[in-house]
This record gives structure tokens, C-alpha cells and sequence, in this order.
């Protein structure tokens, strides 16, 4: 044999031979793929898809935006019970873990804003159910709910009010009228002049009317001296069953006047002399916290109730409205 035929390939001839074995490589590989692809089970590939799919929704939800449902007519006309909206959970920082580790975010909640919180009366079923009820709803986009009562009602774990009072302000409720006094003021103002002097403004929806007060007011009488054990005259009993009856445009029985109202009957009670101060000296609201109120004031469980809601509590701000699709468009 000759030496030109022993002499080692060229630099071009070894790449050659490379980049066919690479290619050679790489077309049994995809071979291999479209094999096991064509071999794999219809519905294991579908819940593979699924799987991914829920995954990217799921953290959109965790971190991004969350959608959620609106479950009563506390911010009527704001926002319509059963409307479907998105929140932004980057805005005020999300939580790391669904209801644990809530990081810093970009900013904090202030006045006028819509926002979603953790319902301060809200009682936990314990760590592990929360997390899976919240997994459950934010991967079907709010359609599916496991957090419900004995009667199968959703037990409401998020409210969405709006910031109406902001640390420094006292706020008071004069027969469903909310008055302010912000910070360094002297002087009590109704919330429509409020808005007017700060440059803010939002809908207030009423339910009740005027002479409905009237009747709460006698009845709040009433049901204070039968706290306090004072027999009741026919009168006063009449009153009491007439303050019961009162009741909203759509048919549920009132009773949150009535207790605001109580203290009337016998203010040097000790037990009722809190409702009077409050009354009197309004809420005032703590640093660091915000007084979240409902559009709706005549059927909304609100700062009214349970007081003011620390900032770290209040999970996102609402942006839009994306279902039913009449009612598109930004929350504001």
C-alpha cells in the first residue's frame, strides 16, 4: 500500500466525519422521541398538558394577577355580586407560599383604592386546607370554591372594600353617614365633603332610606334596655319587633344599625359605654393600617364590624372586570 493512502485524513475530512455522526446522533434521538411520543397514551398526554397548563396559571395567580370572584353586594355599584375580576398581587407584594411569607412589594395601599384582604373574622380550618382551597381556586380561575360551611355556602376567606380612612384619620357613622376627620384636623366632615376638599372620588350606593332610621333608632332603644335586663313596656316591644322587620330592597332582615345604635338605650351602662365613645370620638385609625369600607354602606360587613386591617393583610389592588362580559372594564 501505498504512503499518499496511509496519510491521515485532512482537518476538512475529520469535520466532516464529525458532523455526520452529530447529525447521524441527533436524527436517531428525534426517532426515539417520535417513537415513545406515538407510543405514549392519549390521556396520559393530556394530563401532561394539563399539568403544565395549571402550573402556569397557577403562578400567574400566586405572583401576578389572581383572579377572583365577588361573592356579595357589599361594593354594589362598584363591583356586582358574582362579577369575575383580576387582582395585582406584584403591587403590594406577594406571598411566597399561598397564605405564608408575604414578601415586600413595590408599594403600599393607600386611600381610595379597591383592594383584597384577608377577612379579619375569617376563622382557618388549619394550614393545609387553606393552601389546597387556595391552589384549588386560583388554578380554576375562581370557578371552583372547596371553602364553604355546613350549608354549603362559601365561607369568605377575601373581602374586597375600598380604603376610605388611612392611619391618623378618625372616622364615625352618623346614621349610615360616614364623617372624617383626617389627620390635624379640628373638625368633623361628611364623606361627601371630604372627597370634594382631597380631590378624590368614588360612589356611595344607600339602601336604606330616611325614616328607616327612625324605626332602627327606637328599636336600638329597646334591644339596649333587654341586654341590660330592663322589662320591656308594649311599646318598646313593639318598637323592637318593628326595628326587625325593617329590611333591605332585596329582602334580608337588617341588624347592623341596631347595634351600632345600642348604646342609646343606657349609656352609663359600663357595658355600653365603648359604643358611645366610638360613637361619639369616631374609630381613629392605627399606623400601618388602613379602615376598608363597602360601596354598598347599608349591607356591607366592613371596618364598621371588625376595625381596621393591618397593611400586611391586604393581599392586592383590583385592576379589572373580565367576566360576565357586559361588565369589562377597569375597577376604579
Amino acid at each position: 500500500m501505498s504512503t499518499a493512502m496511509k496519510a491521515p485524513g485532512t482537518a476538512a475530512d475529520r469535520l466532516v466525519t464529525f458532523t455526520e455522526r452529530v447529525l447521524t446522533h441527533r436524527r436517531r434521538r428525534r426517532r426515539r422521541i417520535e417513537e415513545k411520543q406515538r407510543k405514549k397514551n392519549i390521556i396520559v398526554d393530556w394530563l401532561e398538558a394539563f399539568l403544565w397548563a395549571a402550573v402556569v396559571v397557577l403562578l400567574i395567580n400566586q405572583y401576578l394577577l389572581q383572579a377572583y370572584q365577588i361573592p356579595t353586594g357589599s361594593m354594589i355599584d362598584t363591583l356586582l355580586e358574582q362579577d369575575r375580576v383580576f387582582v395585582n398581587k406584584v403591587i403590594y407584594g406577594p406571598e411566597l407560599i399561598p397564605g405564608m411569607l408575604k414578601v415586600s412589594g413595590l408599594v403600599q395601599p393607600t386611600r381610595n383604592e379597591v383592594v383584597i384582604f384577608e377577612n379579619p373574622s375569617y376563622i382557618s380550618r388549619g394550614p393545609g386546607f387553606e393552601v389546597l382551597q387556595r391552589l384549588v381556586y386560583m388554578v380554576t380561575l375562581s370557578m371552583v370554591d372547596i371553602n364553604r360551611d355546613e350549608f354549603g355556602r362559601p365561607r369568605a376567606q377575601f373581602l374586597i372594600k375600598r380604603a376610605v380612612g388611612v392611619e391618623g384619620d378618625r372616622f364615625r357613622n352618623n346614621e349610615g353617614v360616614i364623617e372624617i376627620r383626617p389627620q390635624g384636623a379640628s373638625d368633623w366632615m361628611s364623606e361627601s365633603a371630604f372627597q370634594e376638599l382631597s380631590g378624590i372620588s368614588y360612589p356611595v350606593n344607600r339602601m336604606l332610606e330616611p325614616q328607616d332610621y327612625e324605626v332602627l333608632r327606637a328599636g336600638a332603644q329597646a334591644a339596649g334596655l333587654q341586654d341590660v335586663g330592663v322589662p320591656l313596656s308594649p311599646s318598646q316591644d313593639a318598637a323592637l319587633r318593628a326595628a326587625s322587620q325593617v329590611r333591605y330592597p332585596d329582602g334580608v332582615y337588617i341588624d347592623t344599625y341596631r347595634s351600632e345604635m345600642r348604646y342609646m338605650a343606657r349609656p352609663y351602662d359600663s357595658r355600653l359605654r365603648s359604643r358611645r365613645f366610638f360613637h361619639e370620638q369616631g374609630w381613629y385609625v392605627p399606623e400601618g393600617r388602613l379602615l376598608l369600607l363597602g360601596d354598598n354602606r347599608d349591607n356591607s360587613l366592613d371596618g364598621r364590624s371588625f376595625g381596621s386591617v393591618s397593611k400586611e393583610r391586604v393581599l392586592g389592588r383590583g385592576m379589572f372586570k373580565y367576566w360576565p362580559p357586559s361588565r369589562i372594564g377597569p375597577i376604579r
